[in-house]
């Protein structure tokens, strides 16, 4: 029985299944680091402090990250040594580095309400975050994990296939929680890739993928051009052709590639024109 009420508006849904959690926390992958140094991990949503437990027994750097007061009170007083690092605050809006500094690997079991917006904080903070391990609803999951061609197919699936490998792991009832949500839940692991597979400009990347799936099923010709201006009707590219869905990683690189010289191209003839 918790002790903490849960709260709608902040998307609580208590984790009250140890073995669970205990799965959840041996998921992580923690590779032997020289010099002896700690891993530096960040809970997100630290609740009742049920994986909090589990975590708390690994040789790793922990800090937990609680916007709930009465979650934070409770946290601090099961777990007395994490006193210092146990944080009341928003992680959204929160610069995690002040928190541990990269590398960094972040779990936890996300707010449904809030998951996508943690998921566009992990990509903003790439190149210090190694690992994210999480539950989250079951379709959010599948849709991350998702390959092209298939209808869940979306941003994230391309954009954190584009900097991690992802990997779904277990599907997760409703009954264990508290209360129990009306979807089921799966815990999934993100791994950042060891080499960068992109060669493109990664802001304009982010943009034409956000551009393309918010009309996705318009070819990427008709919505391009919000991007990069009108295109020559002469132009032959057949990416232009297709929908968002169809294009995988490496289609996105190359169409960013394009979209970045058809814009330099139409900006050259703009000057020209005055």
């Amino acid at each position: 029985m918790n002790i903490i009420r849960a709260k709608k508006t902040l998307g609580q849904h208590f984790l009250i299944d140890k073995n669970i959690a205990q799965k959840i926390s041996d998921s992580l992958i923690l590779q032997t680091k020289e010099n002896n140094e700690s891993h530096k991990v960040i809970e997100v949503g630290g609740g009742t402090g049920f994986l909090t437990e589990f975590l708390e027994k690994k040789d790793i750097e922990l800090s937990v990250v609680e916007i709930d007061s009465e979650a934070v009170d409770v946290l601090k007083m099961k777990f007395p040594n994490l006193i210092n690092k146990i944080y009341h605050d928003n992680f959204l809006k929160m610069n995690i580095e002040q928190i541990a500094k990269a590398p960094l690997h972040i779990i936890g079991n996300f707010p449904y309400n809030i998951s996508s917006q943690i998921f566009f904080k992990v990509l903003e903070n790439r190149d210090k975050v190694s690992q994210v391990v999480c539950m989250i609803q079951k379709e959010v999951a599948a849709r991350i994990c998702s390959e092209k061609g298939n209808k869940v197919y979306g941003i994230l699936s391309v954009l954190l296939q584009a900097f991690y490998d992802v990997e779904y792991l277990f599907t997760v009832s409703e009954t264990v929680f508290d209360p129990p949500p009306k979807v089921k839940s799966a815990v999934i692991r993100l791994v950042r890739k060891e080499k960068n597979i992109l060669n493109c400009n990664e802001k304009l990347l982010f943009q034409i993928v956000k551009a393309t799936f918010n009309h996705r099923r318009k070819i990427i010709r008709n919505t391009l051009k919000s991007v990069v201006g009108e295109l020559d009707k002469n132009i032959e590219n057949e990416l232009l052709l297709k929908r968002p869905e169809q294009l995988g990683v490496e289609d996105f690189n190359d169409l960013t590639n394009f979209a970045e010289k058809m814009s330099l191209k139409n900006d050259m003839e703009g000057e020209i024109a005055k």
